[in-house]
């Protein structure tokens, strides 16, 4: 008899917010909880909020709100308690004492997500440097319960068993960190080849960026489907938060023989873990080499201006945030928006599920990273023959003929091209 596949049941998990005044909307704050709770594969059980002036230093809820949870969780039957905010340690351990319940907040939850979707080598190892060096200083709140079981003072010959434990932990830990840090410097190195080969290619670099599930991935994947090299080379894309941790670059050709890269990048999100954009520093930063920036937007997302403003403000963490941008409001079919796609100053309005506006987006991106190009005519002796080689790879060619004084050729071509190799320009 076959035997029948049992899918372990998602863990229930009770959502905690404090709303203190500071947040623009507490409310969309907790539904992003809530999907994020979801991505982390999770079943949201409950949810309850408090309102404070300030938040409660030793337990970040009110004395009074703790019981008001622990009844709440074991009504809904809650096997972990999510909190909308980074906690201290010692909140995390104070928590845990009065509820009896795994305590998460909302670095470690993005972090789970992040454990979940991480395919490639550099992906995993910057998760879990970033994940050890959460644990690190809470590795007393781990140990508290053994910790007391020894004494208080003394050499480490006296300590308890707990203190022992937690010294040991902490030294294994931080030497893990060293170690995935040189790992992470070798693959950052053959990053950083591949980038200078790009580079010397004088190819220009174009990234999408952006609030996460705005549909970076469906619009590469619509380019390379339409344009791209290898058509079959398209990326993971799905309806769901951060299905995007590793960047994935991939040549576009809309026929004019001028070519760019295209970079798909990590989503980002509001209360973005700083050991997160640490960890996938060198991940993130490859929009710094860009010449132009799509930052893409879920226009159908009401919440859509804060979401920019928090790319805005991770572009400029990076030091990307003044490069050249055009600003794709996606989804727009979801809106009742017609006709599509829109053009509006330098923003676009375009349907990227629906395969509406890639050509046009396309087409706008080449002509805006092309536009220090210019048309003009070389005579290349025969004798340049390598001067002639490399304009039919760098330029477009628009016209060609062979003459018994050399090769003319009608091109349109980058204006260093044009300076270089001025003395064979006769028109």
């Amino acid at each position: 008899m076959r035997e029948e596949q049992i899918q372990e049941a998602p863990v229930k998990v009770l959502l905690v917010g404090v709303d203190v005044g500071e947040e623009p909307d507490f409310e969309r704050s907790m539904e992003e909880l809530a999907s994020l709770a979801e991505a982390a594969e999770k079943e949201v059980a409950g949810q309850i909020v408090q309102r404070l002036d300030h938040v409660n230093k030793a337990l970040y809820i009110g004395t009074g709100k703790v019981t008001e949870v622990r009844r709440l969780a074991e009504e809904c039957g809650a096997q972990e308690i999510v909190f909308d905010n980074s906690l201290t340690p010692s909140q995390v351990r104070n928590l845990g004492n009065e509820l009896e319940l795994p305590i998460i907040d909302r670095t470690n939850l993005i972090l789970d997500i992040f454990a979940i979707r991480a395919q490639t080598r550099e992906a995993k190892l910057q998760v879990e440097t970033a994940r050890l060096q959460y644990m690190l200083p809470r590795l007393v709140g781990m140990y508290d319960a053994l910790s007391r079981q020894g004494g208080a003072s003394g050499s480490m010959s006296n300590k308890g068993t707990g203190e022992k434990k937690l010294e040991l932990d902490r030294r294994k830990i931080e030497h893990r960190i060293t170690e995935l840090k040189k790992e992470l410097e070798d693959v950052g190195r053959t990053r950083e080849v591949q980038r200078k080969k790009r580079q010397q290619s004088r190819i220009p670099q174009v990234a999408l960026v952006g609030y996460t599930n705005a549909g970076k991935s469906t619009i590469l994947n619509r380019m390379v489907e339409q344009f791209g090299e290898l058509p079959d080379k398209t990326v993971m894309e799905k309806d769901m938060l951060f299905a995007t941790l590793e960047t994935s670059v991939r040549s576009v050709d809309t026929g004019h023989n001028k070519p760019f890269f295209l970079t798909d990048t990590v989503g980002f999100i509001n209360k973005l873990p700083h050991g997160l954009v640490k960890a996938f520093r060198s991940t993130l930063e490859e929009v710094k080499y860009a010449d132009l920036l799509i930052q893409v937007v879920d226009f159908s997302d009401e919440n859509y201006r804060q979401q920019m403003q928090v790319t805005a403000d991770t572009l400029k963490e990076l030091g990307a945030g003044d490069i050249p941008q055009i600003i794709v409001y996606n989804k727009v079919d979801k809106c009742g928006m017609e006709p599509l796609p829109q053009k509006r100053q330098d923003n676009w309005y375009l349907a990227a599920g629906q395969n509406i506006g890639i050509r046009e987006l396309a087409e706008a991106v080449e002509q805006k990273v092309y536009a220090d190009n210019a048309e003009c005519v070389f005579l290349i002796p025969y004798s340049a023959g390598n001067v002639a080689s490399y304009l039919m790879e760098q330029a477009q060619i628009l016209s060609r003929e062979y003459r018994e004084d050399g090769i003319l050729i009608h091109a349109d071509c980058h204006r260093q091209d044009m300076d270089r190799y001025r003395e064979y320009i006769v028109l």
